[in-house]
């Protein structure tokens, strides 16, 4: 029989302490307030004290009845008890949360905000579908390359990026315990050529359209009007990149001087770039603006109002049936002004490519934008762009009644 009574467990509530009842059986009453039951016995030679509840919800006749439970499983079912309250633990914690957690921990040492958004948008879009709701501790090499399967081999840059960031999570919840074991390896059953296939494209340049089908791709294009298509046409005309199109709000465009100005944290490189306006990529902005969101700036949202999917382009592209990468038309743009005989500088001032020369980059600060009396040659040339795009099918009543959105 044990030593204490339900009048000795009232009264030692009240005072902080150890009381012993016997067999391994005590009761901790902590200067808080707080009071556990807790067993200690030995196993495999080494010490464990197992929690067995509080002490206000738990009467002493209770607290004894569980103790012989957990010796039992102990000493005789030979389970490791502590581990089994781990792992319940840890069964609670999904993907989703962990990696929500461990975004938030990590990302005031990330490079810059966008990257911090990119990061948390790839597993969004691609890992939480499939394992946000699975426990941490539970996820296999098999249930990640299910979730890789399908875009490894049509973007792989990013489904590597996703591999990678999906096993940061994985041994961050491990050493938070949530797991009893770090990531599959990359080097292991998650390389290419063992658990995933090849990446035949991963060498190759995204595929770009060629110029010449450019303006009979966008005359497509506008049959379905939709936000995605707007975006993608709208990207074509100004030589953008996805994120620059896909995050792009109503406060960055001056409509009146015909200037896009992406901010810095919108670019690849930090740094704020200058997009002079055509009439044709005016005329995207002003069918946009007709189906303009009055709770949201973004010009072309994704759901609720947020910033769309990065799959959203290249989901136009594939349910238009064309083999094309978005990121191609930046190509399809140098080839043609190439052909044109615009400056190679010029071109990529309105690419935003850093200048590979540290000399000319230390010299060469014009924009060539000009002024509004004197447009420079990036406007003749964004200009030049846009009519061949369009092959001179703009309605500039349209762009002209709409010419105050946004400045």
């Amino acid at each position: 029989m044990g030593k204490l009574t339900a009048v000795a467990v009232k009264a030692a509530l009240a005072n902080p302490g150890t009381y012993q009842d016997g067999e391994g059986l005590f009761l901790k009453v902590d200067k808080r307030g707080g009071a556990y039951w807790m067993l200690r016995l030995q196993r495999d030679g080494k010490r464990q004290d197992i929690g067995l509840g509080s002490a206000k919800l738990l009467l002493l006749a209770e607290a004894r009845q569980k103790a012989s439970g957990v010796r039992k499983a102990i000493k005789i079912d030979r389970r490791d008890v502590l581990a089994e309250k781990k792992d319940e633990a840890a069964a609670k914690v999904t993907f989703q949360v962990a990696a929500r957690q461990y975004h938030k921990e990590n990302e005031a040492g990330w490079k810059s905000a966008v990257y911090s958004r990119q990061w948390l948008a790839s597993l969004e879009n691609y890992a939480f579908p499939k394992l946000g709701d699975l426990a941490s501790g539970a996820i296999t090499a098999a249930d990640i390359i299910t979730v890789l399967t399908p875009i490894w081999q049509d973007i792989p840059e990013t489904a590597r990026q996703v591999r990678n960031r999906i096993c940061a999570v994985l041994d961050y919840a491990h050493a938070k315990g949530w797991r009893s074991r770090e990531a599959p390896s990359g080097n292991g059953s998650l390389k290419a050529g063992r658990g995933l296939p090849r990446q035949v494209k991963a060498r190759e340049n995204r595929k770009a359209m060629p110029y010449v089908a450019l303006p009979g791709f966008i005359t497509a294009l506008r049959r379905k009007p939709s936000y995605g298509r707007l975006a993608l046409e709208l990207l074509i005309l100004t030589g953008a990149r996805s994120q620059e199109i896909r995050l792009a709000t109503w406060a960055e465009f001056d409509l009146g001087s015909r200037l896009w100005t992406v901010p810095a944290d919108h670019m690849k490189r930090n740094k704020a770039h200058i997009v002079p306006l055509s009439e044709a990529a005016l005329a995207v902005l002003a069918k946009a603006n007709v189906l303009r969101l009055l709770e949201s700036d973004v010009v072309f949202p994704g759901n609720a109002g947020k910033s769309m999917s990065d799959m959203t382009l290249l989901k136009v592209l594939r349910d238009m049936s064309e083999p094309f990468h978005v990121h191609g038309f930046r190509s399809a743009f140098t080839d043609w002004a190439a052909n044109e005989g615009f400056p190679d500088a010029v071109v990529e001032a309105a690419l935003a490519h850093k200048t590979p020369d540290a000399v000319q980059a230390a010299y060469r600060r014009t924009t060539y934008l000009g002024t509004p009396d004197q447009p420079g040659v990036r406007v003749k040339l964004m200009e030049a762009w846009g009519d061949y795009c369009v092959g001179g099918a703009i309605d500039t009543d349209v762009v002209r009644a709409n010419a105050t959105v946004g400045s």
